[in-house]
């Protein structure tokens, strides 16, 4: 699954640093807001950061990039005249501490001193510190008009760019708000249990057993109070359990519910990196199914990825570097030219559902990267669904909110294949929502990740 890339786990949540490490905090968020502003995503913004403080800078930036927008509004009123790149990210990371405090409280006092300070350890920003110091003293000082003045600002109360807010507003005329909102609220760390191991009652009392509070969601999912180191989790290193989240989980089942899993199903992944999708299929079909699984890839280091995924749950795939779009370069070689019983395409997209957990994405989008990726999608589906026999299914999904990348996508599909038929799906998932129609209901507390599922059948001859 190509996305725009960022870290699969949730980061530990930042613990309240002394105020000497307040300031390197600072300057590696401020850093790694510049790197996202030049177009790079979370995953490589704090490349820069010591690996000890990394995931405190990098819940820091998660912290800035949910509220960008009212942010970059503050600084607009007090500096109406841009001040240059690095000091504009180290200003907009000490107001998201200001501005927000009830994530990351800290004294007012501490907050504008380790923000000069933090200005004074950079050359970039170091004639800038007076400026930053007067900056943040006068909003302390006038928060509640500056808050007043920036109130009316879509951008500043949403905290999505225009083009983002306007398209959802239009899209879903009437959970618009339930979807923007959600995506500024870091969402909790899922699990999913391998059943093939333990089932998801005796991990929740493992986890209760180390002081860890946890519950289960739906069907294979545990949910965390409190995000937590995976090497921290029992068994994870024994592939007890894997970071997913529920809407994620909800692929492998709709994939192969119902098939014959005591026969040697041929079952392609079509865009499997990392991984967690194809050990789930694996899972799913159980130990001692005689299933034929192919991951492929284009990349051949997100492969590596893959392998090192289905080694740590003791699983078997057959895990090919080749584009899914090219069946010409690996279907006859690989594959023998045999047609798939199933196929799962989890398809490269905007990542607009996953938005909770990679803030960065929506301001590293454009608005034209819908189409584009519309296009890409498009070409998986028509080249992959020759691939697949009659009678047999294929699971189109994509994690967005964009209907040009779910529902739009399989209506004109439809259209153009008279040999396809929808077989009951969930349609659009909308992140931590309600059930609404045509989606998945909310199984408690946590909600999910935004989603888009339609299988598809070819039909028999």
């Amino acid at each position: 699954m190509n996305r725009v890339s960022a870290p699969r786990s949730l980061p530990v949540p930042m613990a309240a640093p002394r105020s000497s490490a307040l300031a390197t905090l600072l300057h590696d968020a401020a850093a790694g807001l510049r790197e996202i502003r030049g177009g790079r995503s979370g995953a490589v913004a704090l490349h820069a950061a010591d690996t000890r403080q990394r995931p405190g800078a990098q819940a820091l930036l998660y912290h800035v990039l949910r509220h960008l927008g009212l942010v970059e509004a503050l600084r607009a009123q007090l500096a109406p005249r841009k001040p240059a790149p690095a000091a504009d990210a180290l200003l907009c990371t000490a107001l998201a501490l200001a501005a927000v405090p009830q994530e990351h409280p800290y004294d007012a006092f501490t907050l504008v001193n380790q923000a000069v300070e933090a200005a004074k350890s950079d050359a970039a920003t170091r004639g800038q510190a007076s400026f930053i110091n007067a900056c943040l003293r006068r909003f302390l000082r006038e928060r509640e008009a500056l808050m007043s003045a920036v109130a009316g600002d879509l951008l500043a109360q949403w905290n999505h760019p225009l083009w983002w807010i306007r398209r959802v507003q239009k899209e879903w005329p009437e959970h618009w708000q339930q979807i923007l909102r959600a995506n500024n609220v870091q969402a909790p760390m899922v699990l999913r249990v391998n059943e093939q191991k333990c089932t998801p009652a005796q991990y929740v009392q493992a986890l209760t057993a180390i002081n860890i509070e946890a519950f289960e969601k739906n069907a294979n999912a545990v949910v965390l109070m409190s995000a937590v180191s995976v090497h921290g989790l029992p068994g994870f290193a024994e592939g007890e359990v894997s970071v997913q989240d529920a809407s994620a989980q909800a692929a492998a089942p709709l994939l192969l519910d119902g098939l014959a899993l005591n026969e040697p199903l041929r079952v392609l992944d079509a865009c499997a990196a990392p991984g967690g999708k194809t050990a789930h299929l694996l899972e799913f079909a159980g130990a001692d199914s005689p299933m034929q699984l192919t991951a492929l890839d284009v990349d051949p280091q997100r492969c590596i990825r893959i392998e090192e995924t289905l080694q740590r749950i003791g699983l078997r795939a057959q895990v090919l570097a080749q584009d899914a779009a090219r069946p010409q370069d690996w279907w006859q070689q690989y594959c023998a030219g045999e047609p798939f019983d199933a196929i799962l395409l989890d398809a490269p997209c905007t990542a607009s559902g996953i938005v909770r957990r990679h803030p960065d994405v929506r301001w590293l989008r454009r608005e034209s990267d819908i189409a584009q990726l519309a296009q890409v999608q498009a070409r998986l589906l028509a080249k992959l669904w020759p691939l697949l026999r009659p009678g047999g299914r294929m699971l189109y999904a994509t994690c967005s909110v964009f209907r040009a990348e779910g529902q739009q996508q399989i209506e004109t599909f439809l259209a153009r294949n008279s040999d396809a038929s929808l077989l009951p799906s969930p349609g659009h998932i909308l992140p931590a929502a309600a059930d609404t129609e045509g989606s998945l209901p909310d199984n408690g507390p946590g909600g999910h990740d935004g989603f888009f599922y339609a299988l598809l059948q070819k039909t028999k001859r």
